[in-house]
């Protein structure tokens, strides 16, 4: 059984977070991509569902894809998660595992790309999911990584 969905994180991962800037992202004045992001993100769209999962901490899913359009990375996902929503947060293994049972995967048919070793990865791979740790310098590798 093979990799059917990759999910990923919202803020430094998709989208740049600005610590600085107050209230949610789709209300922010400047909002900006990720380096290798919408590379990457037309490249696998057609070969896997994707799926963003954010623990944002004033958006909530709404919110999430309102600033995913303002960018136009929204068309990439079928699904959209937040810890407001799901009612749990990463790192808990039962965030993760609440996203694939909504989705209807299993977590072993799920790899999990963020920017965060403690939040995005460890708890993903507690639940059985592949990971890749996203790194804005080396994004050509990770475009590697996942042609896998």
């Amino acid at each position: 059984m093979g990799i059917t969905t990759i999910i990923f994180d919202w803020g430094n991962t998709l989208m740049r977070d600005f610590p600085d800037q107050p209230g949610a992202m789709a209300h922010w004045p400047v909002v900006e991509v990720m380096p290798g992001i919408e590379d990457l993100l037309k490249e696998v769209s057609g070969k896997y569902t994707l799926c963003v999962a954010t623990n944002a901490g004033v958006s909530d899913t709404a919110l999430m894809e309102e600033a995913l359009k303002r960018v136009g990375l929204h068309k990439y996902f079928q699904y959209f998660f937040s810890s407001k929503d799901l009612g749990y947060s990463k790192p808990d293994p039962r965030f993760f595992l609440a996203i694939a049972a909504q989705m209807d995967v299993l977590p072993m048919e799920c790899l999990m790309i963020g920017n965060d070793p403690e939040k995005d990865i460890r708890g993903a791979k507690t639940a059985g999911m592949k990971t890749i740790l996203y790194d804005e310098t080396a994004s050509e590798f990770l475009m590697l990584a996942v042609h896998r």
